[in-house]
């Protein structure tokens, strides 16, 4: 392979926002990070076990490839379809979880609080409280969008923090994301 060959592969799997953090110094990393569930695929329609019509437990997740230097995780579920996919005018946050060591590689499915990895924090979510709120839309097909992000720090104890409050802090030490979307409709 010539130079520039190379050189456009290097580019091709860095992040999309590579160019506003680029670093001659450090190397591209050749991995880029995973989520998944076995529960669903991405943009496929959430079970119902997870949602307001079944169980309304946590699905299971897993994720690898997290960059070097990463420090903690956080893991934000959000609906951007509230109330209604055709007139959104809310994004709806379900579960909101920032400090997973950085060598937890997923959540199990209906993870209670206390199950969760030593020095995971939890945020709020727009229920008012803590844990996970799964699907439940008034109308429609919502996306459910689970986003994982790998951060160069472990973040303060910000006290229940809304999804706001959280991005904010993370504000300049998230060294990626990944997505994983689900779908939902009531019947």
């Amino acid at each position: 392979m010539d130079t520039i060959a190379v050189s456009f592969l290097i580019l091709a799997l860095a992040p999309a926002d590579a160019a506003a953090h680029a670093n001659p110094a450090k190397e591209v990393p050749a991995m880029s990070m995973k989520l998944s569930s076995t529960a669903f695929m991405h943009e496929g329609a959430v079970p119902s076990r997870y949602t307001c019509d079944g169980s309304n437990v946590s699905p299971p997740l897993a994720w690898s490839g997290l960059p070097a230097g990463t420090k903690s995780v956080a893991f934000i579920v959000s609906d951007p379809d509230a109330p209604d996919p055709k007139a959104p005018k809310t994004t709806w946050v379900h579960w909101v979880l920032y400090n997973l060591p950085a060598d937890t590689t997923g959540l199990r499915e209906a993870i209670p609080t206390k199950g969760l990895p030593p020095g995971t924090l939890e945020g709020t979510n727009d229920w008012g409280r803590t844990g996970y709120g799964g699907p439940c839309p008034p109308i429609g097909r919502h996306r459910y969008v689970h986003t994982l992000y790998a951060l160069d720090t472990l973040l303060p104890d910000l006290d229940r923090p809304s999804r706001a409050k959280l991005l904010a802090a993370m504000d300049g030490h998230v060294l990626a994301t990944t997505e994983l979307i689900g779908t939902y409709q009531r019947s």
